[in-house]
């Protein structure tokens, strides 16, 4: 086994290289943590806390009332929510009704929430009340059958719960009168009047999905990742073995990931769930509440991306606060800069390392060890149960060690395919492995390292941005005649977006129009920061835009700007 997986050989005793995974629905983790933990406290939010027995009871009523609308085993539910109670309690009573939770970006404009509503046929969405304009806009022109209404003051304790609504008005200027329907509820009503009695639909773990969770890729157009209840439930289990110094029912996990992404819905919400752990929901990111939050509230665990951690270290008040409460933290999401890892575990006193997943591997496939051997620079090691390797991209065949290839994977966390997309399916998983469509290599000691991405994904703060997806909304300009977008270096984000532009014969646009018209069709993040025009842009023989090469000259400019600033 050493042979083949060299890894193995500097795994501590504490972990194991197999578990036996439990054949169970993901959902099951919340019933026996609400046996266990009763009174026990599961989330925190904006000061508002709820026990498990009360996170459980609601999804009881969730479930029940899904399925009093007519959801059946397997119809998907969409779930459009910042982290909040609801976004918790939503997504467990999904899964106890038999649906399977489809997670949506709460920053999504129409023609993005549209597309994904439309890609997986979701009935049902429950959404945020000031994210009502954007659905009712795309509503008619979807397979929605059922929309629940939810709203940020609906878990706020007093006298929150009445200040925030004028607070809301301020900075958004929506106010959200709902109008409840047959087809259009509210969520607090659904609390006040469901009963917890719902009726248990049989689940199949290693058959029936769980998620459909939305990942782009080469075409431009995301694609719904199928992940089944044991995808989900063998990944989280694989961390509770790695943090094996954690102890259930007792620690703290701070909530800053998105559950929207396949990260932090699994490395916190469900890890949570699973720990009996006390999740501390934070809707958005702001430095300077978290420091607060940390301070306060004394989280141990503390799962992340490099900007998180980059805009801690960095907030001019980081002396005033205590951190040293934190101990375990895995990054994800994009490269962990050696010199964030040195500062934070500094300045806290705890373990930050380096970790590797994708929307395909529910997410996590690797990671460097939390108390033990590590590499700087390097992802890590495969996980339990999780093999590797790097596959050279002509010939097929197992690259040598510490030759560059394709990286490839395998294991209980690896997903069924895409949602209607069999062709897509057939490209990437061949034979149990998936192909990653990264690059790296695989030194002698097992540790893996990515050195390039062979998708044209950019990944800025932590979000994945697909070129091909902008460039759609830029050629609906109607000064635009070509356009190539690109991931530029960027210190804070890791990447930023970029466009080049050339225009049509006659037209003329500024950088500031682009910026307006974009930020109407596309979430913030993706929406390019800096615009170049030109007059052609790079191609090959058959016209095929080369973002490589922009890519490259980007890099020559900053190599060369580096130089002349020593």
């Amino acid at each position: 086994m050493v042979d083949q997986k060299p890894w193995l050989k500097f795994y501590p005793k504490e972990i194991p290289a197999s578990i036996s995974y439990d054949e169970k629905p993901l959902y099951a983790f919340l019933e026996e943590a609400a046996l266990m933990y009763k009174e026990k406290k599961a989330l925190h939010f904006m000061g508002k806390e709820l026990s498990f027995e009360e996170v459980f009871k609601q999804a009881k009523q969730m479930a029940n009332f899904l399925q009093y609308v007519g959801v059946q085993k397997g119809d998907r539910v969409a779930i459009m929510l910042p982290n909040s109670p609801q976004s918790v309690i939503s997504y467990y009573g999904a899964l106890m009704a038999g649906a399977t939770v489809v997670q949506v970006n709460p920053l999504y404009k129409e023609r993005e929430l549209a597309y994904q509503l439309n890609d997986s046929g979701a009935v049902v969405l429950i959404c945020l009340d000031m994210l009502l304009p954007t659905v009712t806009a795309v509503r008619p022109d979807t397979s929605l059958k059922q929309l629940i209404v939810t709203g940020v003051k609906d878990y706020l304790p007093f006298p929150k719960n009445v200040i925030y609504p004028f607070i809301q008005k301020k900075q958004t200027n929506v106010v959200i009168d709902l109008e409840e329907t047959d087809d259009t509820h509210s969520w607090k009503e659904i609390m006040k009047n469901s009963s917890a009695e719902y009726k248990e639909i049989a689940i199949d773990p290693k058959e029936d999905l769980a998620l459909l969770q939305y990942t782009g890729g080469t075409t431009g157009y995301p694609k719904g990742v199928k992940l089944t209840h044991y995808n989900l439930v063998a990944n989280v289990q694989m961390i509770q073995a790695w943090i094996y110094k954690s102890k259930p029912g007792e620690e703290i996990v701070l909530g800053i990931l998105p559950f929207f992404h396949v990260y932090g819905m699994t490395a916190v919400m469900n890890l949570s769930i699973m720990f009996g752990s006390k999740m501390i929901l934070l809707p958005k990111f702001d430095a300077q509440e978290m420091l607060k939050t940390i301070d306060k509230l004394k989280p141990t665990i503390f799962p992340g991306a490099p900007t998180i951690y980059v805009g801690l270290l960095n907030h001019p008040n980081l002396h005033k606060y205590d951190l040293s409460s934190i101990e375990a933290c895995i990054s994800g999401s994009a490269p962990l800069p050696r010199e964030v890892q040195d500062k934070f575990e500094e300045v806290t006193g705890g373990k930050l390392v380096e970790g590797y997943g994708l929307s395909e591997t529910s997410p996590i496939t690797h990671a460097n060890f939390v108390w033990d051997k590590r590499i700087n620079g390097s992802i890590g090691v495969p996980w339990p149960d999780t093999d590797a390797k790097i596959v050279d991209m002509e010939t097929m065949e197992e690259a040598k060690i510490g030759e560059v290839g394709e990286l490839a994977v395998k294991g209980p966390q690896v997903m069924k395919g895409y949602w209607n997309r069999p062709d897509e399916t057939e490209n990437v998983l061949k034979d149990g492995w998936l192909f990653t469509g990264d690059l790296g290599y695989m030194d002698e000691n097992g540790y893996f390292y990515i050195v390039d991405r062979k998708k044209d994904v950019i990944i800025a703060g932590g979000y994945n941005i697909y070129p091909r997806e902008v460039e759609e909304v830029l050629y609906e300009h109607e000064a635009v005649m070509e356009a190539a977008v690109v991931g530029i270096p960027d210190a804070y984000r890791g990447e930023t977006v970029k466009a080049y532009i050339v225009l049509k014969e006659g037209h003329h646009v500024t950088e500031e129009e682009l910026n307006t018209f974009c930020r109407k069709n596309l979430a913030a993040y993706k929406v390019p920061r800096k615009y170049e025009f030109r007059q052609e842009l790079p191609k090959t023989t058959v016209g095929k835009i080369l973002r490589r090469q922009l890519v490259d000259e980007e890099r020559q400019r900053g190599s060369q700007e580096a130089k002349a600033n020593l």
